[in-house]
């Protein structure tokens, strides 16, 4: 059955947010867009169309993913210049590390209306269940896989002064750990893993204690990262000297210090004279 509000909805692209893991999330007004427009651009047809089943409404879905070609965007904005299209994710707010920002990006130079419906999204959730900082995040989407490159965004985005959300897999989660308990020492860390579900988890702490339990209760499902900000807990003088010797092992002086500032917030200089001191 059709609502006067389904009936009235006006052409354009419309960004839905769907549920991260349960379907109860799913707003009235997401729903009442589902149910009206004349298709739905998603990831994966085979999810989008239990999404649907779940609202009791058959649509027309479009497969919209990283590798749609132009001919596919070409064709949905075309079809959004005469009628409503939505815009979907296989979980949570489409474009956030999700396929959709070139398709918005033309749909606003060409004139055509986007509306987006604001909903789950699952590294707020994480965010708000971490006990972190959440004044100022960065959100920097899936880290690199290989260790280089890994390394490379965690010491660039280590010194920001903010708490730090990432995605991860869990084959790869022990890895990622293990390379923040080198690069950013003494960060408190949170793991938040199937939220929304049944066996929804956020394990807060040291990077070295949650390697060991993951080691021994290997993870599951879907997973996001936060990481504190530098400076977010006090680091005393006792504690600044035995992460600059522990990073005196293996760098020199000035790395040395530069490494300590990003994992505490303190100044690089004064660590830097007093890395000459105890080296």
């Amino acid at each position: 059955m059709v609502s006067p509000m389904d009936q009235t909805l006006e052409p354009g692209l419309y960004i839905v947010a769907t549920p991260i893991g349960n379907l109860g999330d799913l707003s009235p007004r997401a729903a009442t867009v589902l149910r009206a427009v004349a298709a739905v651009a998603c990831e994966d047809t085979r999810v989008t169309g239990k999404l649907m089943h779940h609202i009791g409404h058959k649509a027309r879905l479009i497969r919209y993913d990283d590798h749609a070609s132009d001919a596919t965007r070409d064709h949905l904005l075309d079809l959004a210049r005469q009628h409503p299209v939505a815009l979907v994710s296989d979980a949570g707010t489409p474009l956030i590390s999700d396929p959709g920002y070139k398709l918005v990006r033309l749909a606003r130079e060409l004139g055509i209306a986007v509306t987006s419906l604001p909903g789950p999204s699952a590294a707020i959730v994480a965010l708000t269940l971490a006990g972190l900082p959440s004044d100022r995040f960065l959100f920097g989407g899936f880290l690199p896989s290989k260790a280089k490159a890994r390394g490379e965004v965690l010491g660039e985005l280590g010194a920001v002064k903010a708490t730090l959300v990432f995605y991860e897999t869990a084959p790869r989660l022990i890895d990622t750990l293990q390379a923040i308990a080198q690069l950013l020492p003494g960060r408190e860390v949170a793991v938040a893993r199937e939220l929304t579900k049944l066996f929804e988890e956020c394990r807060s702490g040291d990077p070295a204690e949650i390697i060991s339990h993951y080691t021994a209760h290997p993870p599951k499902g879907e997973i996001v990262l936060v990481i504190a900000p530098p400076g977010a807990v006090q680091t005393s003088a006792d504690d600044a000297d035995a992460l600059l010797r522990e990073a005196l092992q293996n760098l020199k002086p000035s790395q040395a210090a530069a490494e300590v500032a990003r994992a505490t917030g303190l100044d690089r200089k004064a660590l830097y004279t007093r890395a000459l001191e105890l080296k």
